[in-house]
């Protein structure tokens, strides 16, 4: 979908997949990007990020509901999924994010909010990666957590799009 489609003005989802691909585990939000792609309905959009996220507030705007999947650091198990809802949740501070830059996801969410730029909902899956250097490659159980994560967010979308429909 490019800036103009007719798509694009029926987009009503946002799927961000955050994370530097070359950076090992941290790259899972592309990996699912690249799972998803050609899976969403064309109400959806899909984006990738890495670097500094302020750019996700611009990209949001005009989306009911932002679904974002990021890599976290590890907590409890490389793989382990996070999944928040932050419309009954707020990111639990000890699951840090693993931007290298000072203004991350939880802050972009933030900021969005107190400037009222966030959307509706927001919904954050967050996957325990393990090795987070340069060219490293993925662990397998995030590998394998991707894949997982592509399926849910792919059915999501969709729950997102037939309740969006049944209150317009």
């Amino acid at each position: 979908m490019t800036p103009g489609d007719p798509a694009e003005a029926r987009a009503k989802v946002l799927v961000a997949a955050i994370g530097n691909p070359d950076g090992g585990d941290d790259g899972v939000g592309p990996l699912v990007a690249q799972t998803l792609s050609g899976r969403l309905p064309v109400e959806a959009k899909l984006v990738v990020r890495s670097g500094d996220m302020m750019s996700l507030i611009e990209d949001w705007v005009a989306f009911d509901a932002v679904i974002c999947v990021d890599a976290a650091a590890p907590r409890g198990a490389p793989g382990h999924v996070h999944r928040i809802d932050l419309a009954e949740d707020k990111l639990p501070p000890e699951l840090s994010f693993t931007s290298s830059h000072a203004f991350g996801l939880a802050e972009a969410i933030e900021l969005a909010r107190v400037l009222e730029l966030a959307p509706k909902r927001i919904i954050v899956y967050a996957i325990e990666g393990d090795c987070f250097d340069a060219g490293a490659p993925f662990t397998p159980a995030v590998l394998s957590a991707a894949a997982e994560v592509a399926d849910c967010i792919a059915g999501e979308v969709c729950d997102i799009l037939k309740w969006r429909a049944g209150t317009s």
